[in-house]
């Protein structure tokens, strides 16, 4: 009888998983279609030497929204072991967000140093406080979505994920019609969109207990310390290159850091769909490292696909040669004038961070946390040791070392991945890098 009952629930199952997959591969389209329009139309807005200041507050707070995305993942995790309990997530989910909270407010804080602020920012103090703002409001957005994923609150996830973009459109388009843009006004309308929390805070509420006990503060804190800092050595690179350039390479031609600036952010552009790859990414591993011949066509996978990126990384970098300064002129408009060979190494440090990210997830499938925060720490120490250390100006520095640093970072990841994997993998949380105790 159970047999029967259990045939008869699976299609009813399946067509489940494909709808809830549905819904977050649509709302995470729309997030990022959004996101990227909303860095484009500032291009439009703001000339070159404006938009370099812009693009670097824009780095800082999504590299900080980056450092603080594992809240989300770890919140999930909590909320969804409580669930399968029957009961909420407790006291704990609190503490990882309030650890959340307290990174946040002490990296912002130290955006009002004078001479962090003067190379950072020129001087405008009020971009610091919006970082701010907007960095302790993403701490409570990650939680907020955690808590709905974890209870398999689909639609509310995937509105809240669609509201946070939306909500920067918005403000956008009442600034363009009322002609009132310009770089503050502009970052308050990127920050307004970690806000959108509060649009799901009664919702998200009511699944929490604060009753219920659990990890104390200092378990919570050593494992929010490691996901945290993993992030952080990952965001350096990526989203929040434009603020690293800004404070280890200062000074030079503002017109041509907004140019390539704006050239990163279009070459970017594939970056922001190897999010949900990753997440397949760690099933598969643990699924062929089941077996010995299954860890063999792992590796065998693995060399040919790092092979093939570098082919590819070549053949981007000579498009970009080629179609990259008119490619940003047509995006981004006339004033932003670059060299071929610039965004050539532009794109070839965009490919390459691809197969370096899915090779991290298959070390945090192996449960090999501490391996994913060497090689980015290799990554983000070779480029800030480039940026203060070559000759030349700030666009050549910049350029040089986000070319060197993925290529390197690929070669330490490939080399950790094709050891000998371990033979059983248990424990892992998907997507934090953490192994369970």
């Amino acid at each position: 009888m159970s047999t029967e009952v259990d045939d008869a629930a699976t299609p009813a199952v399946a067509r489940s998983g494909r709808t809830t997959a549905g819904s977050l591969g649509g709302s995470l389209i729309v997030s990022i279609g959004l996101g990227y329009l909303l860095t484009v139309a500032c291009q439009r807005l703001l000339p070159p030497q404006e938009y370099a200041v812009f693009v670097t507050f824009w780095g800082l707070v999504m590299g900080l929204g980056s450092t603080l995305s594992p809240l989300e993942q770890e919140l999930s995790r909590q909320s969804a072991v409580a669930a399968l309990a029957g009961g909420k997530a407790g006291r704990p989910a609190l503490r990882a967000v309030a650890v959340g909270v307290v990174v946040a407010a002490a990296f912002s804080l130290a955006l009002l140093i004078p001479p962090v602020n003067d190379r950072l920012f020129r001087g405008e103090w009020s971009l610091a406080v919006i970082v701010l703002a907007g960095g302790v409001a993403f701490a409570c957005q990650f939680g907020t979505r955690g808590l709905l994923i974890g209870q398999h609150k689909v639609k509310s996830f995937s509105l809240l994920v669609i509201a946070e973009p939306a909500v920067r459109a918005l403000i956008l388009g009442v600034l363009f019609v009322s002609v009132a843009y310009n770089v503050v006004s502009l970052a308050i309308a990127v920050a307004a969109g970690s806000f959108a929390w509060l649009l799901f805070a009664r919702p998200a509420r009511q699944l929490l207990d604060v009753h219920v006990e659990g990890d104390g503060w200092g378990v919570t804190t050593r494992r929010m310390s490691m996901l945290l800092t993993g992030a952080a050595l990952t965001a350096a690179v990526i989203t929040g290159y434009p603020a690293l350039v800004g404070l280890l390479a200062p000074g030079g031609d503002g017109d041509r850091v907004g140019a390539l600036f704006a050239a990163l952010v279009i070459a970017r552009l594939p970056l922001t769909l190897i999010g949900p790859v990753q997440s397949l990414a760690v099933p598969f591993v643990v699924r062929l490292s089941v077996t010995e011949e299954g860890r063999h066509r792992l590796r065998r996978v693995l060399a040919l696909g790092a092979l093939a990126s570098l082919v590819l990384a070549a053949l981007g970098a000579l498009v970009g040669l080629w179609l990259g300064p008119w490619a940003v002129r047509f995006v981004s408009g006339p004033g932003y004038d670059i060299d071929g060979w610039s965004v050539a190494g532009l794109v070839w440090s965009s490919v390459l961070l691809v197969p370096m990210q899915l090779l991290t997830a298959v070390l945090v499938a192996r449960t090999q946390a501490k391996l994913v925060l060497v090689t980015w720490a290799v990554v983000t120490g070779t480029a800030s040791l480039l940026l203060v250390l070559l000759p030349g100006d700030t666009v050549f520095r910049a350029v040089v070392a986000l070319a060197v640093a993925p290529a390197l970072g690929l070669a330490v990841v490939l080399a950790f991945v094709l050891r000998r994997a371990p033979e059983t993998i248990t424990g892992t949380t998907a997507g934090t890098g953490e192994t369970s105790p």
